[in-house]
């Protein structure tokens, strides 16, 4: 009995972070740290810049194994979630979701033909905006950087941390950066 219970136990304690992290009627995962909006992006935008924070925009689908990998290994990271609560207001779409989605450049479209329309073929894909676009530009086409995949502490980190410090404006290649966080010296 006492061996059964320590194995409940372990499971429980094992499990704990992907247990903590719900799923939405959507199927998606729903952390703390996602904001409820309109979707309507360059309201989303200005709210971010009035809290001193980035837009990130995370693209999902219910049932994608990398999502849980991110949410569950990854986004739970201390340093990780640090960073995301700390930097970045994020506001969540579904690839195949219906929700209208207001582009910066006015165009309205449900979740599903924003995602198609932005060319969002893979999930999770995380868009970063500048604290500014262009009028008339789409997110795409003024995002600092578009990540689609599952990736490991190091490299989401690199990137949050890159996103954050503008290290886009600097002409240096996230791939350099990220090798230089590596390797360092080299």
């Amino acid at each position: 009995m006492t061996r059964l219970l320590n194995l409940i136990a372990a499971f429980v304690l094992a499990a704990g972070p992907a247990l903590a992290i719900e799923l939405g009627d959507d199927g998606l995962h729903k952390p703390d740290w996602l904001r409820e909006t309109f979707k309507d992006l360059r309201e989303d935008l200005e709210e971010a810049n009035a809290e001193g924070k980035r837009l990130m925009i995370i693209i999902e689908q219910r049932g994608c194994i990398y999502c849980t990998q991110m949410h569950d290994e990854i986004f739970t990271i201390p340093e990780i979630e640090k960073l995301i609560r700390g930097t970045y207001f994020v506001v969540q779409l579904n690839l195949f979701g219906d929700v209208e989605v207001t582009d910066f450049d006015g165009t309205v479209l449900p979740e599903k033909e924003m995602a198609a329309r932005w060319g969002v073929m893979f999930t999770p894909t995380m868009i970063f905006l500048p604290e500014e676009v262009p009028e008339g530009q789409t997110a795409p086409e003024s995002s600092v950087a578009m990540m689609p995949g599952a990736f490991g502490k190091g490299t989401t980190e690199a990137l949050l941390l890159w996103v954050r410090d503008h290290g886009y404006e600097s002409g240096e290649h996230f791939q350099k950066f990220l090798a230089s966080r590596v390797n360092p010296g080299n």
